[in-house]
């Protein structure tokens, strides 16, 4: 089982080395189009006839973008035939990475992804920067033509995840969105094995969690950014801050200039998860609470602690984070705790066990399934995810099988499992907690007419303010 340093997904301690992301985090990897030997390497030759070759382009070349890719090379015969970023030392190194995985063949590098969606034929376009760079190329992605595979939270405001599910829709494309829990086998086998099989009975309450350390800690200097990294465009539509060690390649997410705390990185993880075992919708009330109140004496200015409270049709699923002290249940530090009447189901990424009521032993349980051997060359991949290799696999199959479905079919784009409505229903109920924290009141939300009614102030900060010359979406 790996250890708590290497299942960390952190927003500022870094893991086995290194942070969650650096900038336009999905770095590359490509497979080649060829003959079913040589790609045989890295992709299982009965997967082969399911994908139809693809051209791939990567904006952004950070740790989880190459996560991302090279578990879309390990299922389908796709080449990477174009990667960006605007730090250009991340971008060679993903070159370097990308030609190794797919026979020689090295992407052409871009400094600005515009310039890339303009220059390259692209049908399938991965996003993985920081989330304040989320919604803008989604969009022009779509706009291009391509279908697209984009890291979560789907963005930092309310209506730039508005204006990502439009622009999908209208341009008739797919959408994927990394939460990968909606594929994660063991987690899609306690959906099918307690939930759905009636073992929990009536539902009352869910409480999900996340008690990593991982805000960034310490107060650097801000110095000048780097010759390799062209920080103007790094930050783009985001406030400019002073450049500090901790926005790249390392701790962006310690800022809420750039992200959504702890709240959007790892809630909203959990919250689709349970959203997707209970098949629930939009959430209809969000209450939080919490702020710094441990470490004030660290430059991040996201919360280190907070709960909220999310409403869907009178079920309170309750969120805690601390980045700090003891987990309740050390066995499950991020964790989602689903309570019915005949039972409790426990469910992280490393295992799920269902605990009839009144007993102390569960009845049903299971694991994580690394698969160390099927895919011997992860075991030399820096900073992989073992345990969730698995399940990005699975998201990319699924992701792809969407894909080809709506080429093949001529009609609607189809929809996968974590199709963009749904990554836009979860991420909004998590920026929705952080503004009802600043506000300090509950907020109430309608989905079908994007609003929080009766509450001008909450609805003026439903779109943040864009830094010029960008534009907002939803302008």
């Amino acid at each position: 089982m790996p250890t708590v340093p290497e299942i960390l997904h952190p927003a500022g301690a870094p893991v086995n080395g290194v942070d969650r992301r650096g900038f336009l985090s999905t770095a590359a990897a490509g497979a080649a189009v060829g003959t079913l030997a040589g790609l045989a390497p890295r992709l299982h030759a009965e997967e082969v006839p399911e994908f139809s070759p693809r051209r791939v382009g990567l904006i952004g070349s950070g740790w989880y973008g190459k996560f991302d890719v090279f578990r879309m090379l390990q299922v389908a015969p796709v080449e990477v035939v174009a990667v960006c970023d605007v730090d250009s030392e991340m971008l060679a190194e993903a070159a370097k990475l990308i030609a190794e995985r797919q026979d020689g063949k090295s992407p052409k590098t871009y400094g600005d992804y515009r310039e890339m969606l303009q220059a390259e034929d692209l049908e399938i376009v991965v996003v993985a920067t920081p989330d304040h760079w989320h919604a803008l190329p989604m969009i022009a992605a779509v706009e291009a033509g391509a279908h697209v595979y984009v890291e979560k939270p789907t963005s930092v405001d309310v209506l730039e995840s508005k204006a990502m599910l439009e622009a999908a829709r209208k341009h008739n494309r797919v959408v994927q969105v990394g939460t990968q829990r909606r594929s994660t086998p063991h987690l899609v086998e306690a959906k099918q094995r307690v939930i759905d099989a009636g073992l929990l009975g009536d539902v009352g309450h869910v409480e999900i969690c996340c008690y990593y350390h991982m805000r960034a800690k310490g107060n650097p200097p801000d110095t000048e950014p780097p010759k390799n990294l062209n920080y103007d465009l790094w930050t783009g539509p985001a406030p400019m801050r002073p450049y500090n060690s901790l926005t790249h390649p390392r701790s962006w997410r310690a800022f809420m200039e750039y992200g959504n705390g702890i709240v959007g990185d790892m809630c909203v993880h959990m919250l689709d998860m349970v959203r997707w075992m209970l098949d629930l919708g939009p959430v209809n009330t969000v209450y939080s609470e919490g702020g710094i109140l441990i470490d004030p004496d660290s430059k991040a200015n996201i919360s280190d602690t907070q709960t909220a409270t999310f409403t869907f049709n009178n079920l309170p699923v309750v969120w805690t984070h601390r980045s700090w002290g003891n987990a309740p249940d050390p066995e499950y530090p991020w964790a989602a705790f689903v309570y019915g009447k005949n039972g409790t189901l426990k469910a992280s990424v490393q295992k799920y066990e269902f605990i009839p009521t009144g007993k102390k032993e569960p009845s049903v349980r299971g694991d994580v399934v690394l698969e160390p051997e099927q895919y011997p060359e992860e075991q030399d991949e820096p900073r992989i995810e073992r345990h969730v290799a698995p399940a990005s696999r699975a998201h990319m199959k699924n992701f792809l099988k969407a894909v080809e479905a709506t080429e093949a079919g001529g009609g609607e784009a189809q929809r996968p499992v974590a199709d963009i409505e749904q990554g836009v229903t979860s991420s909004v109920a998590c920026i929705l907690a952080n503004l009802s924290l600043e506000l300090g009141r509950s907020l109430t939300w309608d989905q079908a007419n994007w609003q929080v009614p009766g509450d001008a102030e909450a609805n003026a900060r439903l779109a943040r303010p864009y830094r010029a010359p960008w534009t907002h979406p939803a302008a």
